[in-house]
């Protein structure tokens, strides 16, 4: 399929309320509302097709970059096209989601997240952080420098505080990630969730609740679920 006829059926398949709450939402810009189930529609007539997927993104439209990522092989990148996918993501649901969805499966991808987390634009730190929590919700803990994360954990602690709002959001989740995820840093996580307490976040006019790291935590190890890996960085 080209670029020009996935477009058409993006559009297509765009309703006006998904636009609104998106625009609520922050997105500002190009964007024609498409459910993401919708989105996984499409996706089973490209997926595979990285270089599409490349020239999805390179549209500005949301819907087409989110697809994008769904589509896309982030373990084919270059650093510098993920790093070119972060500088464009022009709004969270790209920076935080499409954006790490491709950078975690990369084999650099913990050191593109470390200089991510360091970035001034707000919206790279928080694809950096986020790109941090599917790394270590996906990969083994053999495969994980718990050292690293031990650090981060610590950065989240004395910094989350005077962060940038939607970073602050980022870093929550981290914490919650490494709880759910890294069995050996269950404590060590608990610690820094309790520590952190209850992050404000603002999140413009909409419904959404930042979770408490202590409570997420705690209702994953109610369940038993403590360590059991995501198949997959993307959703």
């Amino acid at each position: 399929m080209a670029v020009s006829e996935i477009l058409a059926e993006l559009k297509a398949l765009g309703t006006e309320s998904t636009v609104k709450t998106f625009r609520r939402h922050g997105a500002n810009g190009d964007l024609y509302g498409v459910k993401i189930a919708d989105l996984k529609k499409v996706l089973k007539k490209i997926k595979g097709d990285q270089a599409l997927a490349l020239d999805l993104w390179k549209t500005g439209n949301s819907d087409a970059m989110y697809l994008a990522a769904l589509a896309a092989d982030g373990s084919q990148m270059t650093p510098a096209q993920l790093n070119a996918w972060a500088k464009s993501a022009w709004w969270y649901m790209l920076s935080e989601y499409a954006v790490p969805f491709v950078a975690a499966e990369h084999p650099q991808a913990c050191s593109i997240a470390a200089k991510w987390i360091d970035a001034r634009a707000a919206s790279v730190a928080s694809s950096g952080w986020a790109t941090f929590a599917l790394i270590v919700s996906t990969r083994p803990d053999s495969e994980l420098e718990l050292d690293e994360i031990m650090d981060l954990l610590h950065r989240v602690q004395t910094g989350i505080a005077s962060a940038e709002n939607r970073v602050r959001y980022c870093m929550n989740n981290f914490v919650i990630a490494v709880g759910a995820y890294v069995k050996p840093l269950l404590k060590e996580a608990k610690a820094v969730a309790k520590k952190i307490g209850q992050v404000e976040v603002d999140v413009g006019d909409t419904s959404c609740r930042v979770p408490i790291a202590t409570d997420a935590i705690r209702k994953i190890e109610s369940l038993g679920r403590i360590g059991q890996k995501r198949k997959s960085t993307k959703c």
